[in-house]
């Protein structure tokens, strides 16, 4: 098989399970990250474990040069999924955390997606086939700094891009998890003490359900009952609520 999925942040947490997910449905990888040695690891494990071909891509996504290093690529070899994984989280209010952590975290979550999406759609338009699936959050649909403008962008652009391709058979679809046992929180330097055990997801069980919903044409995966019912509940009470619980949900995690 011939065909290639593409994953940013590719060495850790929801990215590792979706190359892993990819490699075990026969997609040879293009793993994309900053740690090389890690990078290397990860392509190893998956050639030896799935029989499939990999291409590793150290870039760092806060820099224009690591985005266009991996646009490039993208314009001159067929990719045929692309997964929008690469993320991370800043434990300080708006005001102030530093006007370079903030910008990095536009290009990152924002900047970087928008731009791949943007190099691979017409080519996949032009194959009529592919999936994107770019990993949200759930916090896209609180009130919690740039991390949630960011998230809440990312959603409402997959939606939108979902319902302009119907007609076609290309996916796009973007999944919104909740608290996911990874390293983001840790290298967020997050505190998530008292989060009760049911709040925490399995990364590999969401994104088998995240694929799943994405080949159905699902605009939005919202994985397990929690966080399906949390969203239910911020949709429907007063956004004035909405504000308040997710300011005071951040400040906690600061501590």
């Amino acid at each position: 098989m011939n065909s290639w999925a593409l994953v940013t942040g590719a060495t850790a947490g929801i990215g590792e399970s979706f190359s892993r997910l990819l490699a075990s449905h026969r997609y040879n990888i293009v793993l994309v990250a900053r740690d090389l040695p890690r990078l290397h690891e990860r392509a190893q494990g998956l050639e030896e474990k799935f029989g499939v071909k990999t291409h590793v891509i150290q870039a760092d996504l806060a820099t224009d040069e690591g985005c266009l290093t991996v646009e490039k690529y993208i314009l001159e070899n067929q990719i045929d999924v692309l997964i929008n994984n690469a993320g991370f989280g800043v434990n300080k209010a708006f005001t102030v955390s530093t006007l370079e952590v903030e910008q990095q975290l536009l290009d990152v979550l924002v900047r970087t997606p928008m731009r791949l999406m943007h190099a691979a759609l017409p080519l996949m338009k032009q194959r009529n086939s592919g999936v994107i699936i770019n990993v949200s959050s759930v916090a896209g649909y609180i009130a919690g700094g740039t991390y949630s403008a960011s998230k809440s962008y990312l959603t409402v652009l997959s939606e939108s891009l979902n319902t302009e391709l119907v007609a076609t058979n290309v996916k796009v679809s973007a999944l919104c998890p909740g608290f996911t046992r990874t390293e983001f929180h840790q290298r967020g330097k997050m505190s998530m003490k008292g989060l009760p055990n049911f709040m925490w997801l399995n990364s590999d069980r969401l994104v088998e359900q995240s694929w799943r919903d994405a080949l159905k044409g699902k605009p939005v995966s919202i994985p397990g009952w929690q966080y399906k019912f949390l969203v239910f509940v911020v949709q429907s009470v007063p956004r004035s609520i909405v504000r308040k619980v997710g300011m005071n949900m951040r400040a906690k995690q600061r501590r």
